[in-house]
């Protein structure tokens, strides 16, 4: 079972926040504290995560998986919001477990397979000797030679545990580097999802463009759009004001019997 963190003891429709690649549960702390306040909020650590179990694989119907037994595990039905590979596993689980889902909610992502790689960062996470550190600070220093971004740097550093003796990773850097191609792409599924379907993206984003809209209705015939200016890929963060008010005035909408 995924680890999990419960925002919020309101009545309703739960829902699941499924976070990105390196992510964690702990990064949509203040997204989900704001939603909480309506509904109860359940964010999890997908697999080789955070503190969920590590697994060989991180494909996304294992990912629809887990997702499908954190929800029955809370409820019958839920909201589900995934960002990133949260919204590809997000989209997994609607298209094989359609009955577990009320709306679903995807952040900057499409149903397709993308070019683009992540290995080069955990080709610079995997080499550094963690064990000599005393502090993130110095693992920034160390891992600065590989990535210049400083923001980058520190979203990747928040999932090495210092407290840890000796410091760990809190990622399955291996299982993600095997199953890269796994991640950046998306496998054909013969299910539809009919329920109401909202996807998120960034203006300065070009993770979903134009040209996938068609692969997105064909899979989501209810799929609407909405797009948050000045946002890139990691909405959230960079425009939680104008993201709020499209999942909350989403969530207000009528959810549809099950599909």
């Amino acid at each position: 079972m995924l680890s999990t963190r419960t925002f919020g003891t309101a009545g309703g429709t739960p829902l699941i926040i499924a976070h990105g690649l390196f992510g964690s549960a702990r990064n949509w702390g203040v997204i989900a504290k704001t939603l909480a306040q309506t509904r109860p909020v359940i964010a999890v650590d997908m697999r080789n995560h955070g503190t969920s179990p590590w697994f060989a694989r991180q494909t996304y119907p294992a990912m629809a998986e887990d997702l499908s037994e954190v929800i029955a595990a809370n409820t019958t039905r839920a909201d589900v919001l995934g960002h990133s590979m949260g919204g590809k596993a997000a989209m997994a689980l609607a298209l094989t477990h359609p009955e577990r889902l009320c709306r679903l909610i995807v952040v900057d992502i499409a149903p397709i397979a993308y070019s683009h790689t992540q290995s080069h960062l955990i080709d610079a996470m995997q080499p550094l000797d963690i064990t000599r550190f005393s502090s993130r600070r110095q693992a920034s220093e160390a891992l600065s030679e590989q990535i210049d971004d400083p923001t980058l740097r520190a979203f990747l550093l928040q999932s090495l545990d210092m407290r840890a003796r000796p410091p760990r990773w809190r990622i399955n850097l291996a299982a993600l580097r095997r199953d890269m191609p796994e991640i950046i792409g998306f496998p054909e599924f013969a299910g539809r999802f009919y329920g109401p379907t909202l996807f998120i993206t960034g203006e300065a984003s070009n993770y979903v463009r134009e040209d996938h809209k068609e692969k997105i209705k064909a899979l989501f015939p209810n799929a609407n759009f909405v797009t948050i200016p000045k946002a890139g890929h990691w909405i959230h963060a960079e425009q939680p004001k104008a993201f709020l008010a499209a999942v909350e005035d989403f969530l207000r909408q009528p959810s549809g019997a099950p599909a």
